[in-house]
């Protein structure tokens, strides 16, 4: 019995909003049918019974008058009731209440055979009785519920409908204005949901578009000016960081000129690698794609990486699409940052469209797996490890060639990336395969990682990188 009202629950909590307003509109109408229905049946019934009482009551005075005149009951004279001395059947609280010298009535509209009773005494201890029949009385409040059942189903009915309708219009309405603010979280910040219901009318769901809407437009050119000014800071950067390189050319040999030297090449490297955010911020990269085996491709990328890793996989014939120079891009920031962020040995393993960089190092931070890389942020305590750009980047280059990045931490220890790439079939027909099989000459490899992170898109710049990996350059 208790296992009823938490299925009830349930079921109405797994209900979507349309169905919750109309069964709520069903309920409500169903409730004033039914009072309205009670209330009418009710007074119908208690007219009908007044009335069935005073006919009672004035055919018992016109027997009495007969029968005081003649000494006996005339049936011609009595009309359509039933009228007797000392009936049997006649109720007993009636027949008592005569006896007492009362002139009463009694009513039964509820039994077999309704009828209505009138009654006093006569002669001391005699009681005069008449007695009419309700059936038709009765047929009549039968059929006034039939009549009160349908009327009230019809319009519970119509309001159900009604309230699917309306709910189907407010459903449609928050439908639109969810998955709009789903597309400005990925980044589509030009997204807007656009006006709804009637010009002039009072809707509580336009005013929310409209301030969604607003506070998306605002978004919008807060991140915009943030993009212009990260593109301007690195494109101002640039002319007077070309000639600080070529002045630190120019010192005599020495650990000092070697210091500077190297401050000045990273400053460099940050510089060009704003200007690349920026870039793919603002979408303007454009993909150079071409059918490459993916095996060998990897294998070249990693011997000019200069990272010491092993490849599992290297003579892979799968097939892919892509662009040499961003895979290249990608894969080298990982190798460089697995080397220096995490241990040896780095391993690099092709498997079908995928390719996996993995360490035995501690792994990537938690807020990492959960929230996603963001900039600026290393996860390294020490200063000087970089510049937290390199994830942001391989996620920005993986979206453009049509990649996809994944980030775990297997077991035992350890961190893995992988690169999950769109495969050319034997067709000519393109695909992202979230779990391919291995083709013949793939190694089995380290198990293909568990629990990835969700990639974010290069055009939010609002959110900030707190990746384990720096800025690397190939």
């Amino acid at each position: 019995m208790r296992l009823a009202p938490v299925r009830c629950r349930h079921l109405l909590r797994a209900l979507g909003l349309r169905w919750k307003i109309s069964i709520l509109l069903a309920v409500g109408c169903s409730l004033v049918a039914v009072t309205i229905g009670v209330l009418i049946h009710q007074a119908r019934a208690q007219q009908v019974g007044d009335g069935a009482r005073e006919s009672a009551l004035a055919q018992l005075i016109r027997v009495r008058q007969v029968y005081e005149l003649t000494g006996r009951l005339d049936e011609d004279k009595v009309g359509e009731t039933d009228a007797r001395i000392d009936c049997p059947r006649l109720p007993g609280p009636l027949r008592r209440a005569a006896l007492a010298g009362q002139r009463t009535t009694y009513l039964d509209l509820d039994g077999p055979d309704p009828a209505v009773w009138a009654a006093r005494p006569v002669g001391g201890d005699h009681v005069l009785s008449v007695r009419r029949s309700l059936a038709a009385e009765q047929a009549e409040l039968v059929e006034l519920e039939q009549q009160l059942v349908a009327s009230g189903a019809g319009v519970v009915t119509l309001a159900a409908i009604g309230g699917a309708l309306m709910a189907s219009r407010l459903s449609k309405d928050l439908r639109t204005a969810a998955e709009t603010a789903r597309r400005i979280s990925e980044g589509e910040l030009d997204a807007r949901i656009g006006g709804s219901g009637m010009p002039g009318t009072r809707n509580e769901v336009a005013e929310l578009s409209s301030a969604v809407d607003t506070m998306a437009a605002s978004l919008q050119q807060r991140l915009e000016a943030e993009q212009r000014f990260t593109a301007d800071v690195a494109h101002e950067l640039r002319t007077p960081l070309t000639g600080l390189h070529t002045a630190a050319e120019l010192l005599p040999a020495g650990r000092p000129t070697e210091l500077v030297r190297d401050r000045v090449a990273a400053l460099r490297t940050l510089t060009e690698d704003l200007l690349e955010v920026a870039r793919l911020d603002a979408r303007r990269e454009e993909a150079q794609l071409g059918a490459h085996a993916l095996g060998p491709l990897v294998a070249g990328i990693t011997q000019r990486s200069g990272v010491a890793a092993r490849v599992l996989g290297a003579d892979c014939p799968q097939m892919v699409r892509t662009d040499v120079r961003r895979l290249e891009r990608i894969l080298t920031n990982l190798l460089v940052n697995a080397r220096r962020h995490g241990a040896e040995p780095v391993t690099v393993t092709v498997c079908g469209n995928a390719v996996t960089v993995r360490d035995q190092g501690p792994g990537f931070p938690v807020k990492l797996l959960r929230e996603g890389p963001q900039r600026f942020l290393t996860g390294a305590a020490e200063r000087g490890q970089g510049t937290g750009l390199g994830l942001t980047i391989a996620f920005g280059q993986a979206q453009v060639i049509g990649a996809r990045v994944t980030l775990s931490n297997p077991a035992p220890a350890g961190a893995a990336a992988t690169v999950t790439l769109p495969a050319v079939s034997a067709a000519g027909r393109d695909g992202m395969d979230p779990a391919p099989a291995a083709p013949r000459g793939c190694p089995p490899g380290p198990a293909r990682p568990r629990g990835p992170a969700r990639p974010p898109g290069p055009a939010s710049p609002g959110r900030r990188d707190s990746s384990r990996w720096p800025n690397s350059r190939p």
